[in-house]
């Protein structure tokens, strides 16, 4: 079973951008799986005609080709797809292959998506490139406005100490420099680990031990998480039961379904404070 970590080392911080032909009609490669999600959000899904593997929503996405995931992309196979347009990651991509796209002619774009904020702009961005701006302004617009009411409580509640734990053997977690640790933030939480260099790095046992977290979210495979955990009754979130599942994909991929993600893990915070408010 793949491990939230691979899934997080392969979510992408960019868009390459390949243009089209003149007058031709669009055809689209995705790299990654919050890519293709973000394309069928902004109205772009019916121009991909490849995706990469784990690109599993929505519904409509399962049914395309595969290239290759991100450690390995099958270019015989992209190429093949005569794509216009790929969409694909920057700060995981090699620049071997980014050499050989722009040997080939193909012209390539960055677009950093990095924090939730950032995801209605790419967005609009998808919805320009592919001629369904209104739909795309759309998607944007519900985005901001439901960001922008769902983790109010960041400053007006007392901050929980939480371990974001991604895979238990070994240890692994993210800093504050990924996704995750915000919306953690945003729901009146603070990363212990948010000062680790990297994006997910490895921790040990004795460091969970000595940053004593109230809270643990763990966004790995396991279906009970507090059961792996009961053997450290010492941690104060295992002493207090406060060990939470939360769902991978929709924590770790920066897409549309990154605010799902987000309530969840304000729910399990409320829950932790044993407050009785509900996420809207």
């Amino acid at each position: 079973m793949r491990t939230l970590r691979t899934l997080l080392l392969s979510v992408p911080c960019a868009l390459l951008v390949v243009a089209s032909a003149a007058g031709a009609v669009p055809r689209w490669v995705s790299l990654a799986p919050h890519l293709t999600e973000l394309a069928f959000a902004a109205g772009a899904g019916d121009l991909l005609v490849g995706v990469s593997a784990y690109s599993d929503f929505p519904e409509a996405a399962r049914s395309l080709p595969r290239i290759g995931d991100a450690q390995r992309v099958d270019k015989e196979r992209l190429l093949a797809l005569q794509p216009d347009l790929v969409l694909a990651w920057g700060s995981g991509t090699s620049p071997e292959l980014t050499e050989w796209l722009r040997q080939r002619g193909i012209r390539v774009e960055v677009l950093e998506v990095r924090r939730l904020a950032e995801i209605p702009a790419a967005l609009e961005e998808l919805g320009r490139w592919a001629g369904t701006p209104g739909m795309a302004s759309a998607a944007a617009a519900r985005f901001r406005a439901r960001l922008a009411v769902l983790a109010p409580a960041a400053g007006t509640v007392a901050p929980v100490r939480v371990f974001i734990e991604l895979d238990h053997s070994p240890l692994f977690t993210v800093s504050g420099a990924h996704l995750i640790s915000e919306m953690v933030e945003r729901c009146g939480g603070f990363n212990v680990f948010a000062g680790l260099p990297g994006l997910a790095p490895a921790v040990s046992l004795e460091a969970v031990m000595a940053a004593a977290p109230e809270v643990i979210l763990y966004a790995g495979p396991e279906a009970d998480p507090l059961a792996i955990w009961k053997r450290w009754p010492q941690i104060p979130a295992v002493r207090r039961g406060a060990v939470y599942a939360v769902p991978g994909d929709l924590v770790a991929r920066p897409s549309v379904r990154a605010l799902e993600g987000l309530a969840a893990i304000c729910q399990a915070l409320n829950q932790a404070r044993g407050s009785e408010e509900r996420v809207p």
